[in-house]
C-alpha cells in the first residue's frame, strides 16, 4: 500500500505548481465601439475587443490604460490576438445595446494574470519614460530624528518631466498616482537589485524608467560663525542625486543606460529654498545627459520595417508617400527601394506606425506584421 501511495503523492506533488501556473481570474470589463457604415456587427467585434483589454489591464494592475497608449485603436482586434494570445482563456456576453451610434458591451472574461502585465508591457512605447526621484528632507529640518521625510513630487522631477516632455516624449510622473515607493527605490538602489522594477515598468507601460533619490543637507547653518568673526548670512545646503535610467529586454532582464550622481550647493534665508535651487541646478545638469541616452537607445532599438503600399504606378505619388512617411511621428529614415516599397526605420511596435499612417486619412493599412505594412493610398 505505501509503495502505491509514495509515487501517488509525488505525482500530486508535481501537479500542484503547474495548477497555480494555470490559474485564472474572470472579472466583468466593458467595452464600446463606433458604428460605421452601419455595420452593427464589425462594432460589436471591436467592443468585445476593447472589453478584453479592459479586463486584461484589472487582472495586470496597469496604471496607464493601454487604449490610451495605442494611438486609434483601429487594429485592436488584430493586437488582441496577435500581442496577447492565449491571455484570455475565454469570455461571456453579458449584454449588448446601441446607443448614440455606439455598441456598448459587458463581458464576464476569464484571464490568465500570469503574463498579463508582460504581455501588455510589449505594446509599451519606447518613447514613453515613467520618473520617480522622491526627494528627502534632512532631519534638522524636519525634527525627526529617526525617519526620513519625502517629497516625491518635487522641484527637481517636475523640471525634468517639464524639459523631457517639451522633446515629444510621453512621460509619467509616477508620484501622484501612488504606485512608487521612495523606500523600494531607495533599497533597489543601494543593493544593485533592479529586478523589482519591472512591475512599475509593467504598470505604466513604459520601456524607460527614470529613478533615483535626492537628499539634501545643511553645510552651513544661517548665524554659524564662518570665521574672521563673521556670522554666515544664509542657509548653505548641498544636494546630491543618485539616478539610474534603465530599460528591459524582452526576456524581462533590466539593463541599465545610465546612472551616476549629481551635487549642487545654493545659498538662501532658509534651508528649504536652498534645496530648491539645489535641484533646479541638477535638474539642469542632468536633462541633457538623460536625453542624449534616450536618444541613442531609441536609435539603437529602431527596427526596419518593409511598408508596401499596392497599385503605385505613378513616380510623383511614390514622393508624396515618402514625405508622408517621414514626416509620420517618430519614424527615423525611410528608404525608398522601388515603386510603393520602402524601408522605414522606427523605433516602436509596428502597431504604433500602423495607427499613424492611418490617421494621415490618405492610408488604409490591409495587413500587418512585426516587420512588414500593407497599404492601399487614396490622395
Amino acid at each position: 500500500m505505501l509503495n502505491r501511495l509514495i509515487p501517488a503523492l509525488l505525482l500530486a506533488a508535481l501537479c500542484i505548481p503547474s495548477l497555480a501556473a494555470a490559474k485564472v481570474t474572470c472579472v466583468d470589463a466593458d467595452g464600446e465601439a463606433l458604428i460605421v457604415n452601419s455595420d452593427v456587427p464589425a462594432a460589436k467585434i471591436e467592443a468585445i475587443a476593447r472589453a478584453k483589454w479592459s479586463a486584461i489591464e484589472q487582472t495586470a494592475g496597469v496604471e496607464i490604460k493601454a487604449q490610451s497608449v495605442v494611438q486609434n485603436m483601429a487594429l485592436v482586434d488584430d493586437a488582441v490576438s496577435k500581442q496577447i494570445k492565449g491571455l484570455v482563456t475565454g469570455h461571456k456576453l453579458i449584454s449588448s445595446e446601441t446607443v448614440d451610434g455606439l455598441v456598448k458591451v459587458r463581458i464576464n472574461a476569464c484571464i490568465e494574470p500570469a503574463n498579463a502585465g508582460e504581455a501588455l508591457s510589449s505594446l509599451s512605447l519606447n518613447n514613453s519614460i515613467a520618473v520617480f526621484i522622491p526627494a528627502s528632507k534632512p532631519r534638522e529640518v524636519t525634527h525627526l530624528e529617526n525617519r526620513d521625510v519625502h517629497d516625491e513630487t518635487n522641484i527637481l522631477s517636475e523640471t525634468l518631466i517639464g524639459k523631457l516632455a517639451e522633446q515629444g516624449y510621453t512621460v509619467v510622473d509616477v508620484a501622484p498616482t501612488g504606485a512608487g515607493d521612495a523606500a523600494a527605490i531607495d533599497k533597489a538602489m543601494k543593493s544593485g537589485n533592479l529586478m523589482s522594477l519591472r512591475s512599475m515598468m509593467y504598470k505604466f507601460l513604459s520601456n524607460l524608467l527614470l529613478i533615483g533619490k535626492a537628499e539634501y543637507t545643511v553645510s552651513t547653518r544661517k548665524g554659524e560663525d564662518v570665521g574672521y568673526g563673521i556670522k554666515m548670512p544664509f542657509q548653505n545646503v548641498t544636494v546630491r542625486l543618485t539616478y539610474r535610467l534603465v530599460t528591459k529586454e524582452p526576456s524581462g532582464k533590466m539593463i541599465i543606460l545610465a546612472a551616476g550622481t549629481e551635487e549642487s550647493k545654493a545659498l538662501a534665508n532658509n534651508a528649504e529654498d536652498a534645496a530648491a535651487k539645489g535641484l533646479k541646478n541638477i535638474a539642469e545638469k542632468l536633462t541633457p545627459v538623460v536625453l542624449e541616452k534616450i536618444s541613442k537607445y531609441i536609435k539603437g532599438v529602431s527596427r526596419k520595417i518593409n511598408v508596401k503600399v499596392v497599385g503605385i504606378t505613378d513616380v510623383t505619388a511614390n514622393f508624396a508617400i515618402k514625405d508622408i512617411l517621414q514626416n509620420t511621428s517618430w519614424v527615423t529614415s525611410v528608404e525608398e527601394k522601388g515603386l510603393g516599397d520602402f524601408i522605414v526605420s522606427y523605433p516602436e511596435n509596428t502597431i504604433y506606425l500602423a495607427n499613424s499612417v492611418e490617421q494621415r486619412g490618405s492610408f488604409k493599412v490591409r495587413k500587418f506584421s512585426t516587420y512588414q505594412l500593407e497599404l492601399t493610398y487614396k490622395p
